[in-house]
């Protein structure tokens, strides 16, 4: 109630607690948290449902148009945008004018705002949603009265998350029911941070059908967790999601075994992944393996059972296999199991969309500490990625082209068959998960298309030719080249064709694409080019 004289200006950095507004959307614990705020002798304001659920557990709560003189309205659009409300949150308690106009006008202080705000990305996040829903969940009053509250921190506590209810309580206890300036400013950090993310995420939302890239671009960040470390021990990291992640990604994967996941873990699991569902792309009537170390696949396969796909993208490379993150496109049965588990071979993850009980025991028993991760089926894709770089970030609508022999121009030697056009198709998004400058050996092996032998991340595209040579051995005769990007000279041609190499693939479009293409002629080489670049840094 409005005392007879306006309060006295003060600058007291405890502030006592003697009225809160509650309106909360995730009313977990709210009920314990009202409780106590009343038998410290707060007295309790409150909006629509909140009022309900506080007043139906007996506490005494005075609704929110009590105290505007103006009932909730339009739908709840319109309850705490008022002076009443927010002449008591933004009041200087310093500032005498201030206090003098509060009681001119019979506002009342507050001095705790519990607000946490409507589900929006929830809502977005569910299967069918439409535009009409998502609008309805872009809370307005409660950012306003969050954004006062944070604003005049030096008076008002403002709490947003139910994880800030036994601080709060345990504040108010130790200070006779008053909030410290230490703790109000570390509530108003979070509270911006919140309304910040909230705002991102609409942003992020109301601009998914763009098809430039914005002027400004906002993502809202929740940590997940933090790591034991980042890519070395001296590095400091931790987890985090956008907001919108949606299921089927490496971030809302169900690890079903093992020890938790590192950074470096975290890193090459989101590559093979990447792989996997980029195989099933290129070949959707096969089923698709990968094993990759560094973020580079040392084998990958495509094949009529996943079983057989496990066994060649093993055999791409059984040495760098060892200790590598294995990642399929489809359900890994016993059989699979069986060969993931086998004698020679260790594994720091393995990732598909589902594991029969068989599979999954065998998994688990093998390896004690197994990161065994479930991802599902259903993905949609995100249409860009971030680099972080000192000062700034880099942003690009991601490579998710795929791959078409249909649109691919013959340029030198034999036609190709319609077996090798297939295995091409198979094989160039290996290529793409390559680290830049990057060529691969491949071909057919026993009826599954797989990886011989790659070379990545090379200064110059004749180390990368030299280096997949190696790997692929002798299965590199007759085998497929594919290359990230054109050969700006002959010189790595030739390395493969010396090699044994039967069909060149790449790009196209150096000066000197004649030189590659006259020599493919000359020696009875395939040469096909793409006319799409995958560098990959």
């Amino acid at each position: 109630m409005m005392t007879d004289a306006p309060l006295k200006a003060s600058s007291d950095p405890l502030v006592r607690v003697t009225r809160a507004l509650i309106s909360v959307s995730d009313k977990a614990g709210i009920v314990d948290l009202a409780r106590s705020l009343h038998e410290l002798g707060v007295e309790i304001i409150s909006t629509g449902g909140t009022a309900r659920v506080i007043a139906d557990a007996d506490i005494p709560v005075i609704s929110i148009d009590e105290v505007t003189g103006f009932p909730e309205m339009m739908d709840g659009r319109v309850k705490t945008l008022h002076p009443k409300i927010h002449g008591g949150l933004l009041a200087r308690r310093d500032d005498q004018s201030h206090l003098d106009a509060m009681h001119e006008h019979e506002i009342e202080r507050i001095d705790l705002v519990c607000v946490n705000l409507y589900p929006f990305e929830a809502t977005i996040a569910k299967e069918g949603v439409t535009d009409e829903e998502a609008i309805e969940q872009i809370d307005i009053g409660g950012p306003s009265m969050v954004r006062s509250a944070a604003k005049n921190h030096q008076s008002v506590a403002i709490v947003t998350d139910p994880s800030q209810y036994p601080s709060i309580l345990k504040e108010l206890k130790n200070n006779s029911g008053a909030t410290t300036l230490e703790l109000r400013k570390k509530l108003a950090a979070d509270a911006f941070t919140a309304t910040a993310h909230y705002d991102a995420a609409i942003s992020a939302w109301m601009t998914r059908a763009d098809t430039e890239l914005p002027n400004k671009l906002s993502i809202g960040l929740t940590k997940i967790d933090d790591l034991r470390y980042g890519e070395n021990p001296h590095q400091a990291a931790a987890l985090y999601r956008i907001g919108q992640a949606q299921d089927g990604t490496l971030i809302n994967a169900k690890q079903l075994h093992g020890k938790p996941l590192s950074f470096n873990n975290l890193n090459d699991a989101s590559a093979a992944l990447e792989l996997a569902r980029a195989l099933k792309n290129a070949a959707p009537d096969q089923h698709g393996a990968c094993v990759l170390k560094h973020t580079n696949p040392c084998g990958a396969a495509c094949a009529g059972s996943i079983s057989d796909a496990v066994d060649a993208a093993i055999a791409g490379d059984p040495m760098a296999a060892f200790g590598g993150i294995l990642a399929t496109n489809s359900t890994i049965d016993t059989q699979a199991a069986e060969r993931i588990t086998a004698e020679g071979t260790f594994f720091e993850v393995v990732i598909a969309p589902s594991y029969d009980n068989n599979a999954l025991e065998l998994l688990g028993s093998r390896w004690k500490n197994l990161r065994i991760l479930e991802v599902g089926e259903h993905r949609v894709d995100i249409a860009r990625e971030m680099k972080w770089i000192p000062g700034g970030m880099l942003v690009q609508d991601r490579d998710l082209v795929v791959p078409d022999p249909s649109t691919w121009e013959h340029a030198a030697g034999p036609k190709p068959s319609d077996e090798t056009l297939r295995a091409a198709r198979v094989l160039e998004p290996m290529c793409t998960a390559l680290s830049s400058n990057a060529v691969l050996l491949g071909g057919i092996e026993n009826g599954r298309v797989r990886l011989f032998g790659a070379g990545a991340g090379q200064m110059d595209r004749v180390a990368s030719c030299l280096g997949a040579i190696r790997k692929a051995g002798e299965l590199g005769k007759g085998s497929i080249a594919v290359s990230d990007a054109f050969f700006p000279f002959n010189d790595g041609p030739q390395l493969l064709i010396d090699a044994g190499v039967s069909t060149i693939v790449h790009p196209g479009g150096s000066k000197r694409d004649q030189d590659t293409f006259d020599l493919c002629n000359e020696h009875g080489v395939t040469c096909l080019t793409t006319g799409v670049r995958h560098f990959r840094h």
